[in-house]
């Protein structure tokens, strides 16, 4: 371009010079500071042209059908077809920062997934801010189906809360330290409207003697997760054409409470996941407890999806997920995941009821169509007709659900 410009300007100047507007030691003068501007302007071109600029776009919408053994109405129409959700999501970076962000529309209840900001030290390390998964367990999900595990329920699978990520990741080691001030809705005393509007589930309260499954904390008693320190180690192994992980998970933390009574929590997990061919086996052992301050706790509050639940203020947890990914071409349908996730929720506090949950099913991609066929038998599990401090007996749920990803 500066040769092009520098071309022009030399003709200019010729026929500048035989009508005599000016002289020609002013136009080169001119044309040299010119040259000398264009060139500067070159020169920083390629720095802005390197820098790493980059925002993708993307979203989902999903709708669902369910038929429910355990309620009449549900069953006596048949099912129900309801909307699910639809989302918005950005991913991307700017020059060395990383950034992601979710953001999710129910019938119900807006709220957020997940939002973070980030920076990759190199390629084996990284740091997170913000509204972040917190690592504890098999990672992301210990589990194949939409229902989850029943750690889902218990604030011990895909939990995100809001504070400071570390993760170092090599070929055979991966490491995560976090530091979580307090849940995702600004803790106790977060500026919202409604504890209940949360994609995850977190404390919220601690439930007295006598109140019912789904009551709100009674005055004094609502609480709140703060100063929650999270590590997480995993190890991988090739074994031929096997592959294992095994890792350990630790996390403690602190509860806040409405009147100013102390209190805390722990949790500790193994995990183990193996790929062999298309087979996959996860397997975790879990075990927590909240405690409070003088007081026999037996149940915690929880909230998520616009509601108040109840869980054991103690428990141990057991998970165990067969998977066998298919690949197909029957038209648009590229692959077909078979599964079946089990739960069990035991060693609850007075001899309250153990939960389990069994979910037979299938994954099926196509496109950008990806739809789970689920097949639900549970029993004291949330969302298949029961709580986690119930008695009830076991339910039943037949459930597709299926959304478009862009």
């Amino acid at each position: 371009m500066i040769r092009y410009t520098l071309a022009a300007s030399c003709i200019a100047l010729a026929l500048s010079a035989n009508a005599g507007a000016t002289t020609v030691d002013e136009e080169l003068k001119a044309l040299k500071a010119r040259i000398e501007q264009l060139e500067a302007e070159k020169e920083q071109a390629p720095e802005e042209k390197e820098m790493d600029k980059s925002i993708k776009f993307g979203g989902a919408a999903r709708f669902q059908y369910s038929y429910e053994d355990y309620s009449d109405a549900n069953t006596d129409r048949g099912g129900d077809f309801d909307f699910d959700l639809f989302r918005i999501d950005v991913n991307g970076n700017l020059d060395d920062v990383i950034f992601s962000a979710q953001y999710r529309w129910f019938e119900y209840m807006n709220v957020i997934h997940h939002a973070w900001v980030g920076y990759n030290f190199d390629e084996e390390q990284q740091g997170k801010i913000g509204v972040t998964q917190v690592p504890f367990g098999i990672l992301t999900y210990a589990s194949n189906n939409y229902f989850f595990s029943s750690n889902f329920y218990l604030g011990l699978e895909d939990d995100y809360d809001l504070g400071l990520n570390y993760t170092y990741k090599s070929d055979s080691n991966r490491l995560d330290l976090a530091f979580y001030k307090n849940d995702e809705l600004g803790g106790l005393d977060g500026y919202v409207s409604d504890r209940t509007h949360r994609y995850a589930y977190d404390v919220v309260g601690v439930r007295l003697a006598g109140e019912g499954i789904y009551d709100a904390p009674t005055a004094g008693y609502a609480a709140g997760e703060k100063n929650t320190f999270n590590a997480r180690y995993s190890h991988n192994f090739q074994f031929d054409e096997v592959k294992l992980e095994l890792g350990v998970s630790g996390q403690m933390g602190q509860l806040e409470i409405e009147n100013g009574t102390d209190g805390d929590q722990v949790a500790a997990a193994v995990h183990g996941v193996l790929n062999y061919d298309r087979w996959n086996l996860k397997l975790q052992l879990t075990d927590y407890k909240y405690d409070v301050d003088g007081m026999d706790v037996e149940r915690m509050v929880v909230a998520a999806y616009a509601f108040y639940d109840s869980i054991p203020a103690e428990a141990t947890s057991y998970v165990a997920d067969l998977a066998y990914s298919l690949p197909v071409k029957w038209g648009p349908v590229s692959n077909l995941t078979f599964y079946n996730d089990y739960s069990l929720v035991t060693d609850k506090p007075s001899g309250q009821e153990d939960t389990f949950m069994n979910v037979t099913g299938v994954a099926v991609t196509a496109g950008g169509l990806y739809t789970y066929f689920d097949f639900v038998v549970a029993e004291n599990q949330p969302f298949i007709g029961g709580s986690m401090v119930g008695d009830g007996g076991t339910n039943k749920r037949f459930n597709i659900n299926f959304g478009y990803y862009f």
